[in-house]
This record gives C-alpha cells, structure tokens and sequence, in this order.
C-alpha cells in the first residue's frame, strides 16, 4: 500500500501504518497541504468567498491533521525504538507548518478582504462561529504583527513541540526504568489478592519462572504502585516505591529540570510578543476564564471554602495513627498518608474499596455503560469483531459485519448509533490496559470527524479511548476499582461529546470546544457510577452474577465524601502550582523549581515529616504537549462545578430520564463550539452555573 498513513478509509489499515512509512507519508500530506494553502494565497481579493477561504482554509489541512493524528497515536500506544525516531523527525515540520498557517501574511489578507464583504456581514449560525473563530486564531496567533515577530513566533511553536515531546518521553522512560520485584511474600502483607496475582503474573511474563521460585514485580504505574502504597503493611517498601515515583523525570538523562525552564520562558516570550502579561492570558482570553487572574480566584475561592475542613481531616489522620501505634501524635510521612487514609476508612465506615472489586469486572461494566446511554441519551452501541496483523483477535457472535484491524490484540472495536433512526453516527477503539510502549494514564481522542452528506447529517466519526486501568490475571477476568469505573465514564463521556457532534464545520465539532467546558461532558458521566439505579446495570459479581449487596452500597456511599477535602486540596494545589508557574514563576524567575513551588503551595499542602516533592517534573498535562493544560488545570475544577450543577436536572427529573437526556445530547453534545458554552450551559439548564452545587455533592458546604 502506497501513503498507508494517507488512506482516507475510515477501518484504518493499522498493519500497514508502520514506522518507515511516517517520513515519506507525513512529508507527501504536507507538501498536498502547502498545495492547497497556496491556492487560497492565489485568490484575487474580489473573489474571496466564505467557501474558498474559511472553509477551504480548514479543509487544506485534513488530510495532514488525520495522518499526523494517527502517528500520534501510535507514539502513544505503541512507542518503539523505530517509531521515535520518525516522529521527532517529523515533527518539528508539522509543528512549524501548523504553526506558520495563522501567521501567514497572504492567508491573513485574505481573510480580512473577505471580512469586508456583503456575505461575511451576513454570516448566521455556526458559519458566522467559524468565521468568528478563525479571526480570532489568527490573531491569537501574531497575525497582525510584523514580520520579525511572527518569523519569532513560529519558532517558538516548532521549539516547544520538540521539548515538549522529550518531556513526554522523559517520562515514559523513566517509569519503564524502574521496578521492584520481591521474592519474599511476608513482605507482601496486606496487600490485596488481586494485586499479589498481578504482580505475579507481571514477574512470570518479564523474568520467566523456569526456576520454580515465586516472584511479584511491580512498578510504577498506577494499576501496580496505587495498591502498594494504599494496602502494604511494610512501610519501608512504601518509602522506596513512593520515593522512585518522586524520581521520576528527575535525575539523570531523564531529568526534567532545565526541559520545564525551556517550556517556561517558551511560553513567556510567546505572551510578550503577543502583547499579553503571562502565558495565562494567551491561553486563557477565548476561555470561560477570560483570565489568569480570574483562574487564580476561582482556585482561592475553593482552597479558602475548603481548606478548614483540610486540616481538621489531617489532624484526624495523624491522631488516628498514633492511636492505632501507640506513639505520640506526629506528623505523617508522605509514603503513609494513603496506608492510614484507607485504615481509617475500614474502621469508619466498615468498608475497603477492594470489597467492590468483584462486582466490577471490565466488560460488564462496559455492557452497562451501554445500556445507559441508550436509555438515557438514545444511543445504541455494538461491538464488532477485530483482527491483528491478519489474525483474528476478538470474534462477536452474531455480528457479521468485517472484522476491524486494530494496533495490539487486546484494543477493542464499536459501532455507535441513533436508536430511533438507527444512523450510524460513529465508531470507537477501546484501549484499557498498561504496556510498557504506551503512556500512562487515560485519555480519548478522535482519529476522523464526519463530513456533511446530502440530507444535511455528518458521516460517521471516529473516536478512542485509552487507559492504563487493572490487567486480568490468570484465574480472574479485569476487575475494576471504583475510581477505574469512573474513570472508564469519564473517558466515555469525552467520546460522547465526538461522536455526537452535528456539527458540519470540523473544527467546531465534538471536543474542539473551550478547555473548562470540555471536562463537562466527561465529569458528568461520573455522577451515574454513584447511583443504584444506575449501577444496577452493570455492577454485577464476576462469578455469582449478583448486584452489589444493599449494605455495601450504603457504605460506599457513607465512605464518597471521606477525606473529600484532601482530595479537593489536592487539585486546587496542581491548578494553583500551574497558574504560579506560568504567571509569576515564569516571569520573575526562580533559582530552585522545587523550592519556588514548595512556597507557592504554602496554604495548600499538609505537613509532612519529608516534604514530598511537587511533581512538576512528570506532570504531562503541562509539560508534555506545547499548550495542552498548561495555565488551565483549573478547568478540572471549573467543569465540576458545571457538573454538578447540570447533575442537579438530572436529580430532579430523573437520572435515567430520556428527555433530560436528549436535552443534553441536542444541548450540550451535539452542538460543539457552534455557540459560546456559557449560551449551551444556559439552554440546558435555564440559569448560569451554581457554584455552591459542587461544595453541596463534595460534602463542603458549610451550613
């Protein structure tokens, strides 16, 4: 196959997408692409026209965005010594084309000559938002300034991307670097069963066990590190694995230090030159924020609702424990904290999150997931059969459409559809468990975005979503925790937000929406993994079949809001620990990073014997993608007050109610960034936002 990478199919030949086909494919869509910009350069400025400058200006560039998008994919679920090397080479190129685009004299001049036009004045709807938002990107972009600037400009774009991506890769590396195997199993006390059988099998696939004698490896990624540090007795082996996750992007070749310092002043001298005070206010203007100095009061306002309630949680945990050791009251050490937190929830609330366990095996919990959004948003989901490298890999009774090829034998394949109409709207790859050549954490992306077809419907998107969450083991299927179902929902909800679209503009479409409105599709999907009604579906024991027992259910719920002020604590100090470094940090400077951050989070941390380290150094939603959520971390927090307040409908009419439902999906979901999101918020709901519903859910709300 010619340009593997350049196939428009939408069942993507992921056999064929192989590294040496990156250089030449990526190199061909963007020469394909510079062809079509050229064209628009080309136009006299009395022939300009919505179609062959706006729309021809984003339609230059999909086929290279679809092809640069499925290698970035692969660098992050299928990263290898051959891949590396081709995706670096490449992507200084794309970065600096893209980045060239709203900085491009002769583009530029050709939307300004249309905005004079009769038919610019006369734009309606999601025309005139795509309009809108295109001037404003290249303005955002330096495009009005002078040529020296903008060259400046571009540089920094491409720049960025390069650091940003040995940043990434800095900590991928380093958390493969480390592992921990034991060979003793007393050390293992208190640790659950599962995660023993886990560790076991992970020692057995990565040292063998021709020699008879047990072993249990484990590393530091979550699904393996999480128990140890919530369940193991031996409080040596939490210091060790806890201090090798502090490590991580810290030292040697793998050190981060002078990568985020590069970042910083990268993106400093980005807002300077675009005539902005910080980072913040670049990122931040077309945001529902506005403003750093909004963001940061926003974050102040819930550390100073939050944070009496903070400190009485701590003082209980440290009494808690020296009760429980007979020792004096002390301050705890960081590597105890969560051994202590889960403790004294089993003697508070008589429960232990591995109690939920069995009732959350992975595909159960997908099927009622299904049924959800079925019932409550109209939409109908099938599996489809799968094939890797030209062997079967999954088979789906009574399914005979083709079998999809995947990227790794375990990725999973669905069809989603309208249930009344039956439409086929779009289909999604499931990816749910760790692999050394993938990144950590969770994340959805969308690898296609519908075309407008006769009738005035879109073709079907194409979507996934990813996770590092619990691997089965030889004698039991992939049991879930509680946080790993919510997060399945959440990752569920962003793809919802895709495949829903209705939108004919690309680039107005699913997720393309401001960065503190598009965790609310996300976060709202949370809110059913705490409901009975709704759990019922898929909450059902791996072997007996049974729904969660009635008195379990009630001591999950007697233990949601347990520490709750810690955990909020815990986010406001990433989003404040964000907001100082691209504000003040990055404009003033600093001599030390850990030091400058250990002060900037005065008010936010707890005390410890050993100050735990910031974690800047391995935090990817800042420093692992030229923008991502740098200067808007806090929109984790934002989109949970959205959340909960939009939950709050749902509680009134219904959880499993279709009309709320559908309103939703027609509000919120269909319509993208085709109408500012305060406007969507307020169709739904009728009002602005609540704030105090968010305290209300967490348990914060004094009062």
């Amino acid at each position: 196959m010619k340009n593997p990478f350049l196939d428009p199919s939408f069942a993507i030949p992921w056999t064929a997408l192989t590294p040496d086909n990156v250089v030449p494919d990526i190199q061909e869509a963007l020469e394909r692409a510079e062809k079509n910009l050229e064209a628009i350069r080309q136009l006299d400025p009395a022939e300009v026209t919505f179609a062959n400058v706006v729309q021809a200006g984003g339609a230059a560039i999909d086929e290279l965005n679809e092809a640069w998008g499925k290698v970035g994919h692969l660098d992050s679920v299928r990263n290898s010594d051959e891949l590396r090397p081709a995706y670096n080479e490449m992507l200084p190129k794309v970065s600096a084309f893209n980045a060239k685009i709203s900085l491009d004299a002769k583009l530029w001049s050709s939307l300004r000559h249309f905005s004079k036009t009769e038919e610019a004045q006369s734009l309606k709807g999601a025309d005139k938002r795509l309009f809108e938002e295109t001037m404003a990107d290249f303005l955002e972009a330096g495009a009005d300034l002078p040529e020296e600037k903008r060259e400046r400009l571009q540089a920094i774009s491409t720049e960025l991307a390069q650091v940003t991506q040995k940043f990434a890769e800095n900590v991928l590396d380093a958390t493969n670097d480390w592992t921990l195997v034991i060979e003793d199993e007393n050390q293992l006390a208190g640790l659950p069963e599962l995660a023993r059988a886990n560790a076991r099998q992970a020692a057995k696939e990565k040292l063998g066990d021709e020699d008879g004698k047990p072993r249990w490896l484990f590393t530091l990624h979550a699904p393996s590190m999480m128990p140890l540090m919530q369940y193991l007795d031996d409080d040596d082996l939490r210091r060790q694995v806890w201090e090798a996750s502090g490590l991580v992007g810290r030292e040697g070749e793998r050190d981060n230090t002078e990568l985020i310092r590069k970042i910083l002043a990268l993106r400093t001298e980005k807002a300077a030159l675009l005539g902005k005070k910080d980072f913040a206010d670049v990122v931040l203007a077309r945001r529902m924020a506005k403003n750093g100095a909004r963001a940061d009061a926003f974050v102040s306002d819930l550390r100073d609702k939050t944070f009496a309630i903070f400190q009485q949680e701590n003082d209980e945990l440290e009494t808690y424990k020296a009760e429980k050791t007979d020792a004096a009251k002390d301050l705890l050490e960081p590597w105890e904290v969560s051994y202590w937190m889960e403790k004294r929830k089993k003697d508070l609330f008589d429960f232990d999150e591995e109690d939920l366990r069995p009732y959350f095996p992975i595909e159960s919990v997908l099927e009622g997931m299904f049924q959800l959004v079925t019932l409550v948003f109209g939409l109908r989901i099938e599996e489809r059969s799968t094939q890797f490298e030209g062997k079967p890999a999954s088979t789906v009774d009574g399914n005979d459409a083709e079998p999809i090829e995947v990227w790794h034998p375990e990725v999973k394949f669905y069809d989603l559809f309208d249930s009344e109409n039956g439409r086929h709207m779009g289909s999604f790859y499931a990816d749910w468990h760790p692999r050394e050549s993938k990144r950590g954490g969770a994340w959805m992306n969308f690898l296609k975005t519908g075309e407008p077809m006769e009738g005035g419907t879109l073709s079907p998107h194409l979507g996934l979503m990813c996770g590092n969450l619990t691997p089965s083991s030889e004698n039991k299927p992939a049991l879930l925790t509680h946080y790993e179902v919510e997060t399945v929902f959440h990752e569920f909800g962003h793809l919802m937000h895709h495949l829903c679209g209705e939108v004919r503009h690309k680039s107005l479409n699913g997720v393309n929406v401001a960065w503190d409105f598009v965790e609310l599709p996300s976060q709202i999907m949370e809110n059913w993994c705490w409901e009975r009604q709704s759990l019922d579906l898929f909450a059902r024991h791996h072997q007996t079949g049974e729904a969660i027992p009635e008195e379990l259910f009630q001591k999950m719920l007697r233990a949601r809001n347990y520490m709750e002020g810690s955990a909020m604590m815990r986010q406001l100090s990433l989003g404040k620990m964000d907001l100082e470094l691209h504000r003040r940090l990055a404009t003033e400077g600093y001599d030390d990073l850990e030091k400058a951050i250990e002060e900037v989070l005065e008010g936010y941390l707890a005390k410890r014997k050993t100050n735990p380290p910031s974690g800047a150094h391995r935090f990817g939603h800042l420093f692992s993608h030229p923008v991502g959520y740098a200067a808007a971390y806090y929109s984790y927090k934002w989109a949970e007050v959205l959340d909960a307040d939009a939950f709050t409908r749902f509680k009134k009419e219904g959880i499993m109610e279709s009309s709320v439902g559908k309103a939703f999906r027609q509000e919120i979901l269909s319509k993208g960034n085709s109408e500012p999101p305060e406007d969507l918020f307020r169709a739904f709901m009728g009002r602005d936002p609540d704030p105090m519903a968010l305290l209300a859910r967490s348990g914060l709300a004094s009062g």
